[in-house]
Parts: structure tokens; C-alpha cells; sequence
């Protein structure tokens, strides 16, 4: 037998790395896997707040999600039910406006940008995203009613000069008849 087909049955062994090693090996002891110590049940309350840390961002990205996906009347009872001067019950109207409609964006963005800086650290950068998020989405509103308005003045501008070359037209054609009946 040459080394050649022993070879090519070793090669794909040994490229295969540890996974076919057995599991209890010396100096190879299985490794646990790192978890969080968060009691999955104590998170995602229906409405986020300040009060649990271990929990927080988990919570209020679940909020978030369920703000997108809600319906008007889903929000509208949410807003109801958020009523308050607490910090967290206006960032969490702030997250649900943000997801109504464009009226509802500059009271969300307002609320963001009033409160943010008073939101826990560990959140800051999701709120931050929220925010740039209804801004963004402002900016392009706003650019789409000036769109909107430009080529509403540009169609008035049309029909304005419609009418002036329809104008001229007729006094090309006065002109031209009187030339040849004369």
C-alpha cells in the first residue's frame, strides 16, 4: 500500500480539528457555557422602566418592537395608559409616538430629546437610535413636502406658460391671416 490513500483518509481527520476527539480526553474537560443570571421570566413587562437593571434594555426593546407592529387604536390605548410626568412612562410615549403617524413624530422627537440625557446610561444608546430614527424620518417628510410643493409650483409655472405660447400662437395666426388677405 503506498502513503498516498492513507493520506488522503488522514487529511480530512485531521482538518476536521477537535470535534472528533472524544469529549473526555485529559486536559480537554468540557467548558460550560457563560449565562446571564436574569430570571427570563421578571423580564419584558408590558410597560419598560427604569426599575429592573437586569432587565431594562430587554424590556424596552420589546416595547419598541410592540410599539412598530401596534395599530392606531393599540397606541392610542398605550398613550393612555402612559400618562404621567415619570421619565420613563414620557421616553416610553416618546417610543410610542415615534411610531404613530407624522403628526405624532415632532411630539415624539420633543419628548426624546427632553428626557434622554435623564434615562440610564445602558439605554442612552438605544433611545439615541429611536430618536435618530424619528429624525430621520422627519428629514425625509420634510423633504418630500418641499418636493411636493417645487413641482406643484412648477406645474403652476407650466400651465402659465401653456397659456402665454397659446397666446402667442393666436397672434401668430392673426398675424399670418391678415398677411395673406392683404
Amino acid at each position: 500500500m503506498t502513503p498516498r490513500p492513507l493520506l488522503l483518509c488522514l487529511v480530512p481527520v485531521w482538518l476536521a480539528g477537535c470535534q472528533w476527539l472524544p469529549a473526555q480526553l485529559p486536559g480537554h474537560e468540557p467548558r460550560e457555557p457563560v449565562v446571564q443570571e436574569t430570571d427570563v421570566g421578571a423580564c419584558f413587562s408590558e410597560i419598560p422602566g427604569f426599575d429592573e437593571p437586569s432587565c431594562m434594555f430587554e424590556d424596552w426593546v420589546a416595547f419598541g418592537l410592540a410599539s412598530q407592529r401596534g395599530d392606531r387604536a393599540w397606541r392610542e390605548a398605550m398613550l393612555l395608559r402612559l400618562e404621567g410626568n415619570d421619565t420613563d412612562r414620557r421616553l416610553a410615549s416618546a417610543v410610542v409616538l415615534a411610531w404613530g403617524d407624522e403628526r405624532q413624530w415632532d411630539q415624539a422627537s420633543e419628548l426624546f430629546k427632553a428626557d434622554l440625557s435623564a434615562a440610564p446610561a445602558r439605554l442612552q444608546p438605544l433611545l439615541r437610535y429611536w430618536l435618530n430614527e424619528v429624525e430621520g424620518r422627519r428629514g425625509l417628510n420634510q423633504r418630500l413636502s418641499e418636493s411636493r410643493q417645487a413641482q406643484d409650483a412648477l406645474a403652476e409655472e407650466k400651465a402659465a406658460l401653456e397659456e402665454k405660447l397659446d397666446a402667442l400662437t393666436d397672434i401668430e395666426r392673426n398675424i399670418n391671416s391678415r398677411q395673406q388677405t392683404e
